[in-house]
């Protein structure tokens, strides 16, 4: 059962190709992350699942039916570009939204200030948005898309001008969505957030898929890499694509930089190496992180580590 289904998804703005026939699919509960870079078509993306812009072509399916303002109350949206009426009180603005939504008034209040409460706001519930200082006032604009507990969160480049501690918060309610069994769709060009936080990755580029997938299969995408101190020639091993060798203190012993044939597990180099007394003082599996899986996916501009 999946909340959100894209299918063959195309998006034109004139001779620009946004949206490059994209197909993928969220479950409940899972941390679903869009990495590219500026213009790879994140926000387009989002923008067509909520029915902000309609596809050229293609097909989606949000909560079993095509998107439409039924869906709405299930949904939470946090905009790239942040917007909130200056002259709103912080608990006016959360109970604003939330009756947007088709929520009772008074459901909307009692959560709006439970959410003010959780994120140290509670003493400036009645303060205006103009009064409060940017990181407050984000993490009002949070409350918003939060206040209906939604079925599905969407965040689009949701730690964009947060500062750490404020990332620190914004990372827990996710977590906190998608234990309570909620979608939780994130974009960002920032590699560490999505490499802490996402159960599973597409990768984006001028509007196309790239890769689409959990962190391990993103990092197998790699040639698996080790390191070893040894006094035998380890380039020369089974399995071993590559291999460059450095003088250690001792000139009888050499450091080993070893990059593996695709697919081979690290653990049968190790094993070739016991069974045939190679003698090893040092040996460390080097894994592939996020951004060096999306530099050799898709390119590095506008990729932030």
């Amino acid at each position: 059962m999946f909340v959100l289904e894209t299918h063959n998804l195309v998006k034109r703005f004139d001779a620009l190709l946004a949206v490059d026939d994209l197909s993928f699919s969220v479950a409940p509960g899972e941390i679903f992350g869009f990495l590219g870079g500026n213009g790879a078509g994140k926000t387009t993306t989002l923008r067509m699942v909520l029915d902000i812009v309609r596809p050229t072509s293609g097909s989606i399916s949000l909560l079993g039916s095509a998107p439409s303002r039924r869906t709405a109350a299930s949904i939470g949206f946090l905009p790239e570009e942040r917007g909130l009426y200056a002259g709103m009180s912080a608990i006016e603005t959360i109970v604003y939204f939330g009756r947007l939504k088709g929520m009772d008034k008074a459901l909307a209040k009692s959560r709006g200030l439970d959410l003010l409460e959780r994120f140290d706001l509670r003493d400036r519930a009645k303060s205006r948005i103009s009064d409060l200082s940017k990181g407050m006032a984000q993490k009002v604009q949070l409350a918003t898309a939060l206040v209906n507990e939604p079925e599905i969160l969407m965040l689009d480049e949701p730690f964009s001008g947060l500062d750490p501690v404020n990332q620190g918060l914004l990372e827990n309610e996710i977590r906190r969505a998608s234990d309570r069994g909620a979608a939780v769709i994130f974009s960002t060009h920032v590699m560490q957030h999505a490499e802490r936080l996402c159960d599973r990755l597409l990768l984006l580029k001028k509007g196309r898929k790239r890769f689409e997938g959990t962190l391990k299969e993103a990092r197998a995408q790699l040639p698996t890499r080790l390191t070893a101190i040894s006094r035998f020639d380890l380039s020369s091993l089974p399995g071993v694509a590559e291999g460059q060798s450095s003088p250690t203190e001792d000139p009888e012993w050499r450091e080993w930089s070893l990059k593996l044939e695709p697919g081979v597990d690290p653990s049968q180099v190790l094993e070739h190496c016991s069974t045939n007394g190679i003698a090893l003082r040092h040996w460390d599996l080097l894994q592939a992180n996020l951004h060096e899986v999306f530099v050799q996916l898709v390119g590095a501009e506008d990729i932030k580590p």
